[in-house]
């Protein structure tokens, strides 16, 4: 079997809408340069994502300089959301975290809750260095995460992705298929492995960056959101249910840690260290 390559990068600067689809980006000890460092809330600070409002699926983040973003949606004037000034940070709540994280201001948080219908809030992580840990059962002490759902990256393979929609092809909801990639939000896509050989994985380099493979990702109500439309459907969670299923979780792809920073390349080689 040939070398396999990192075949697509992934960053979503907002957690849970769009984003895009650089040639490189840089890695750093929380994840990829960029991604997932703004989030919604609701007026009591809780996360606000696709599983509550699939309509944030329509909506994209595109990075501008200084870390500031350009934000889109369907029928809504695009607006630049630049990063805010430190003059103090609010709680908020992701997953039942409390995490430190600083206001974006009126503007973003009308343009938002316009959009949705609904009152919420954006706002920035400031310090991904030291606001959110990684769950202790997987990580090294230091390791730190953005507002990604609970590690720095996440990996999948095309091989995995064409082995899934064989068995949704078999199954009930074979209408349903075949799913897209962006139904499962990686940041790493990669091209030339086995069906589910990640899952042996332990360690990993793509390019000059080497990664510990955490732990595999449990998939959540998300995935079954079109994300070209908004729609909701039952798969892929029918098919993972009877062929993906590790203890209480539903898995597809694989969460990592950096071991190191670097820059990682669309095109890339991918290799297994362990």
């Amino acid at each position: 079997m040939a070398t396999p390559v990192l075949r697509s990068l992934h960053v979503h600067p907002v957690k849970s809408i769009g984003g895009h689809t650089p040639a490189e980006a840089a890695v750093e000890p929380w994840g990829l340069a960029g991604d997932r460092r703004w989030m919604l809330v609701d007026a009591a600070g809780r996360a606000v994502t696709q599983r509550q409002q699939p309509r944030l699926a329509l909506a994209a983040a595109a990075p501008l300089a200084d870390g500031a973003v350009r934000l889109t949606a369907p029928g809504t004037a695009p607006l630049t959301a630049g990063v805010p000034e430190p003059s103090g940070t609010t709680v908020v709540e992701l997953f039942g975290e409390k995490v430190e994280a600083v206001p974006a201001g009126t503007a973003s948080d009308r343009w938002f809750s316009a959009y949705l219908d609904a009152p919420v809030r954006l706002v920035h992580l400031d310090d991904p260095a030291y606001r959110r840990p990684v769950d202790p059962d997987y990580a090294m002490p230091g390791e730190t995460v953005s507002f990604a759902d609970g590690f720095p990256l996440l990996l999948a393979s095309t091989a995995s992705l064409d082995a899934l929609n064989s068995l949704i092809a078999q199954g009930d909801h074979a209408d349903e298929g075949p799913l897209p990639m962006n139904r499962f939000r990686p940041n790493l896509v990669v091209d030339g492995t086995g069906p589910w050989a990640e899952d042996g994985w332990k360690r990993v380099a793509v390019g000059e960056v080497s990664f510990r493979v955490a732990k595999p990702c449990g998939r959540c109500v998300v995935t079954t959101t079109d994300q070209a439309t908004a729609a909701r459907g039952k798969e892929p969670l029918r098919t993972l249910a009877r062929h993906r299923r590790f203890g209480d979780r539903l898995v597809f792809g694989q969460n990592l840690v950096p071991e190191h920073t670097g820059t990682v390349r669309v095109g890339d080689p991918v290799r297994v260290l362990a």
